[in-house]
């Protein structure tokens, strides 16, 4: 009997690659590959890239000298790139780096079967086109295998957005939302497996606009409502929206559908109207803020995680000061913030840098102000009951941990609970990044 061929992946940047990278797990799976968490043992070793920081590019490169060694211990060694960095710059890839066999887009990992078999061949595959064809459709998912109990589901790819500082639409692609029956298929098969939580992705997954069963496109609110349906799904999330497409019935869901969790990441990227115009953002903080009052009408104790970039060209300390005051006024339990990078082929590309010493200034000062509200977020949560979803052991015995409706890790001792198992939990302590609890008979 042969020995199943070993794949080690290595994921990077957002959750749309996490998905990815196990759905190109499973198309590698039909070709009799398991996947293994050390390279040394792997037949295969693919890159899965992410181009929206700063020196994207140069840390790939970096990572694929790192392998050489590998290489010249097994020259069988099949080593691959995928995802946004393998779209933007595939050929040049190719060309610097002999040692990579295959690289392949985030449109096109459906054919890495095909891909697959011509290395085996002792050539090399480059793939980075947009095919017609629907790559969900063509890949099939393992019914049987087991998963954990949260679990990412694509709906939507690529954005229309076109702001100054993005890849996105250049790597990703025009906006395409999938269908809902087979969205619908999808998330059956995961409850099946497990799962009890399902985040939905997309660039712009509230844009999403996919073929409803009845002939007519579904919004991302109704395409919420089909999944509140299905038996077992427990819980529902969305991620990452844009302000514009927040519509009234999606934040009507967010106060009428108990499947779908108090928390939204909505980035706003800048509290200053004349950066946001800059950035191609369409809309302005006015706007901004007053989609957060109707979201906290319709969902008074939602958790709000926003995206900043600091430091962008012509960025002043005034529009700065914007930035701080919108962050003042919302007050987010989450936030992520970047020093802004120049990403090759963007609008902002070609625009003078603000001085690096006070985009660095701006950034402390900016997460110095957001760890402050994100901590006395997390204080307020003390002597509350939360329902906690368990995903794994913690490093103690006896200790779970899971996350809350709110997406706070909390870690529970003495829990008489299984992996899987959605518990009340009285929180009894807060530190920086989770939240301790106790289990409620």
């Amino acid at each position: 009997m042969t020995s199943p061929k070993k794949l080690f992946i290595k994921t990077f940047g957002c959750q749309m690659n996490v998905y990815d990278s196990e759905r190109m797990a499973e198309a590698l799976g039909g070709e009799g590959y398991v996947e293994t968490k050390s390279q040394e043992d792997a037949d295969m070793i693919l890159l899965n890239t992410c181009h929206i920081r700063e020196k994207a590019v140069e840390k790939v490169y970096s990572d694929l000298g790192r392998l050489k060694k590998f290489k010249e211990a097994k020259p069988d060694l099949k080593i691959g790139v995928a995802g946004c960095v393998a779209q933007a710059e595939g050929g040049e890839i190719m060309r610097r780096q002999p040692l990579v066999d295959l690289v392949v887009g985030p449109q096109s990992y459906h054919r890495l079967p095909e891909m697959e078999a011509l290395i085996q061949q002792g050539k090399r595959a480059l793939d980075t086109d947009f095919p017609e064809e629907d790559k969900f459709e063509k890949l099939k998912a393992r019914p049987k295998a087991p998963r954990g109990p949260t679990a990412f589901l694509t709906v939507q790819e690529g954005c229309d957005k076109f702001c100054a500082f993005c890849v996105v639409p250049y790597t990703r692609g025009a906006e395409v939302s999938r269908p809902v029956t087979r969205i619908l298929d999808e998330a059956r098969n995961l409850v099946e497996r497990g799962v009890r939580e399902i985040t939905l992705l997309g660039q712009n997954v509230n844009a999403y606009h996919g073929a409803g069963p009845k002939g007519t496109d579904y919004t991302l609110a109704q395409l919420i409502w089909e999944l509140d349906k299905v038996d077992g799904l427990e819980r529902i999330r969305f991620t990452t929206s844009h302000p514009n497409d927040m519509t009234d019935e999606l934040i009507e869901a967010h106060g009428n559908c108990a499947k779908l969790m108090p928390y939204l990441h909505l980035p706003v990227q800048s509290g200053s109207d004349h950066i946001l115009k800059r950035m191609n953002r369409s809309h302005t903080a006015e706007s901004y803020l007053r989609v957060i009052e109707r979201i906290r009408a319709a969902r008074p104790d939602i958790v709000l995680s926003g995206d900043f970039i600091v430091g962008f060209p012509e960025e002043t300390e005034a529009h700065f000061q914007e930035t701080l005051d919108l962050v003042e006024q919302v007050k987010y339990g989450y936030a992520y913030s970047f020093k802004y990078s120049t990403r090759p082929g963007t609008p902002a590309a070609e625009r003078a840098l603000v001085d690096a010493a006070e985009a660095d200034d701006r950034l402390q000062r900016l997460q110095a102000l957001i760890t402050k509200h994100q901590r006395e977020i997390q204080d307020c949560m003390i002597g509350r009951e939360v329902s906690v979803l368990f995903e794994k052991p913690g490093r103690d015995e006896g200790q779970m941990v899971g996350k809350s409706e709110y997406l706070h890790a909390v870690h529970v001792a003495n829990a008489n609970a299984q992996v899987g198992d959605i518990a009340k939990v009285r929180i009894v302590d807060a530190g920086t990044n989770s939240l301790k609890g106790e289990l409620l008979s």
